[in-house]
């Protein structure tokens, strides 16, 4: 816990340097790219394209379990997991590709997922932007619940830092660890129901709803959609809230702890 705490007081006594070097790593993304910035949107919105296609109207045709057009309740569905994997992603190798900073006895390491983490969030605060205008375009005007996106942003937040210690520190001694996340996170997008409605399971099994909400991302992907469709509120969700934040909580003690035992090896392998 005092680890923890002397973390937070890092995290404030550096925070200038901290966005200073987010900003960059945002930057850095894009630089020599002809198209740049461009870059950022064309890979998600073509892969929502394709889920689109393949389970809207013209595909599977699969019906959202809300009464809205197929593609407003993907878009909340998928845009928090892209933000969640690209954290997740980003920051297991962060040691790896700024172990130039890893290697400097005064800079403070831990903040380094940090910064990825912040990276990532200006990216998902376009995407934000997008889900609330394409909402708009369909006649869905603004309501109260919308600022929860903020809060469930912030979960993801937190449950993709959780693991990023963890990973992160990992890779560093075993490269496959971001071979590993990357499959994991392949495999785990099919786990949340995302593309489709958990009804098509949850009906003639019901046991499966435990195990989706045992995922704590299925509480992220579901707050979206409670946020933007349905207008619940968090609170709503007690039992499911108090179970993330939970798990977060352990990960994020258990993350730290690890990465806590293995920095001072850090600059002797990189």
């Amino acid at each position: 816990m005092n680890y923890v705490i002397s973390l937070l007081k890092e995290i404030v006594k550096k925070r200038k340097l901290i966005w200073d070097l987010a900003k960059a790593d945002f930057h850095k993304r894009f630089v020599g790219s002809y198209f740049g910035v461009v870059w950022m949107f064309v890979q998600p919105i073509v892969t929502v394209l394709i889920y689109f296609l393949i389970f809207g109207p013209y595909g599977f045709k699969s019906s959202p379990p809300v009464p809205a057009p197929y593609v407003l309740w993907l878009v909340p569905g998928i845009v928090p997991w892209f933000f969640f994997s690209e954290a997740l992603n980003t920051g297991t190798g962060c040691l790896q590709e700024y172990s130039y900073l890893v290697k400097k006895v005064v800079f403070p390491v831990e903040v380094l997922p940090i910064i990825k983490l912040l990276s990532c969030a200006m990216v998902h605060g376009f995407f934000v932007l997008i889900m609330l205008g394409l909402n708009l375009c369909y006649g869905w005007w603004p309501v109260l619940t919308w600022i929860q996106v903020g809060y469930y942003s912030f979960a993801a937040s937190m449950l993709a830092l959780a693991i990023s210690y963890l990973t992160s520190s990992i890779h560093v001694f075993f490269k496959d660890m971001a071979q590993i996340v990357g499959i994991s996170l392949q495999f785990g997008m099919w786990m949340v129901p995302i593309m489709y409605d958990e009804g098509m399971f949850t009906e003639k099994t019901p046991w499966l709803a435990v195990i989706f909400k045992l995922n704590p991302v299925y509480y992220i992907v579901a707050g979206y959609r409670d946020s933007m469709l349905t207008r619940n509120w968090f609170w709503e969700r007690p039992m499911l809230s108090l179970y993330f934040w939970g798990v977060t909580a352990v990960l994020m003690l258990l993350g730290l702890k690890v990465f806590k035992r293995l920095r001072p090896h850090f600059s002797d392998v990189l």
